[in-house]
């Protein structure tokens, strides 16, 4: 197994900040320095920071309604980091991110393999935001929106934008840009005051109350799971 697959799979941290710790020379094999392709064998000793990491079938999922100031990111150092934040009795990270700014729905796991999977598919996952502006919102915003505008050198993807009242809107991406809707919204000369995310492909915030969170109930898993593996399968069929 390689040893960034290796540690996302143990529950450390996701795949992507399994490479940067390789990278930056925090993670051995057997006392030695690991490489980005390097390999872990069964009786390897794994460390990370001299921690010594191991594989566990045992699997947590937890939502939490994110509030505004919290950084969603697996490094203690950072002050008011996510983790420290919702202080789970076992290790958890976020999957993907929602800006220090923003607040609602984030998900954290130990399962390395289900957060590359919502993180990297092909397929486009949806998520739901509940938006305000800080001026009234015309036909010509909602068009622009949904038609998708520049971003850098990218034209974000086209998607799907209501308006709810005049100064805020519901929209649903299926791109993951950094920052996207409030820069999406300053290219068409609006600020963006306030911003919450409803749902995560299956998973709905409902009615969790700001800075509380739950565990994954078995439906919402194994209907999470079963849309992954559809996807799986699509993408290994094509």
């Amino acid at each position: 197994m390689r040893i960034n697959v290796f540690i996302s799979a143990s529950g450390y941290c996701s795949r992507r900040a399994a490479e940067r710790l390789v990278a930056s020379g925090e993670v051995k094999i057997n006392g030695l320095i690991a490489e980005k392709n390097s390999l872990v064998e069964e009786n390897d000793i794994v460390q990370v920071n001299d921690e010594v990491i191991r594989l566990t079938n045992d699997k947590d999922y937890i939502i939490l309604n994110k509030p505004v100031g919290i950084t969603c990111t697996g490094l203690r150092t950072v002050e008011a980091n996510i983790i420290d934040f919702v202080n789970y009795p076992k290790r958890l990270f976020p999957i993907g991110r929602l800006d220090k700014d923003s607040e609602g729905l984030i998900i954290l796991t130990n399962d390395g393999p289900i957060a590359h999977k919502i993180l990297h598919s092909e397929h486009g996952h949806e998520k739901e935001y509940i938006v305000t502006v800080d001026h009234p919102i015309d036909e010509d915003f909602i068009n622009g929106m949904s038609n998708g505008v520049i971003i850098g050198n990218v034209l974000t993807k086209k998607c799907k934008v209501s308006k709810i009242d005049d100064f805020t809107f519901r929209i649903i991406l299926t791109q993951g840009l950094n920052r996207q809707i409030r820069k999406m919204a300053k290219s068409l000369g609006y600020k963006v005051v306030k911003l919450r995310r409803i749902r995560i492909m299956n998973i709905h915030l409902e009615n969790l109350e700001i800075g509380k969170w739950r565990d994954l109930s078995d439906s919402e898993l194994e209907q999470l799971k079963e849309q992954l593996k559809e996807e799986e399968e699509n993408e290994n069929f094509n």
